[in-house]
């Protein structure tokens, strides 16, 4: 995990799907969940939903809240 993929969990917004629109961040653990047991998308956007799911799933997320205010 690296700094700058943090900061793309707080900035970068969903690109398909339900939740289009909405910062990866921001997404609900049950849609998380679901990528992970189906399978995550290839490529950046697949490496960050797996990385939002692993703070979610261990209840980490506060950890995102002083990147939000950069």
């Amino acid at each position: 995990m690296n700094p700058e993929e943090l900061q793309l969990l707080v900035t970068r917004e969903m690109p398909f799907g339900k939740y289009k629109g909405r910062l990866l961040a921001d997404l609900p653990g049950h849609y998380l969940n679901w990528f992970a047991r189906q399978g995550f998308p290839k490529g950046e956007i697949g490496r960050l939903l797996a990385l939002m799911h692993e703070i979610d799933h261990n209840g980490l997320s506060a950890l995102l809240d002083p990147l939000r205010r950069c």
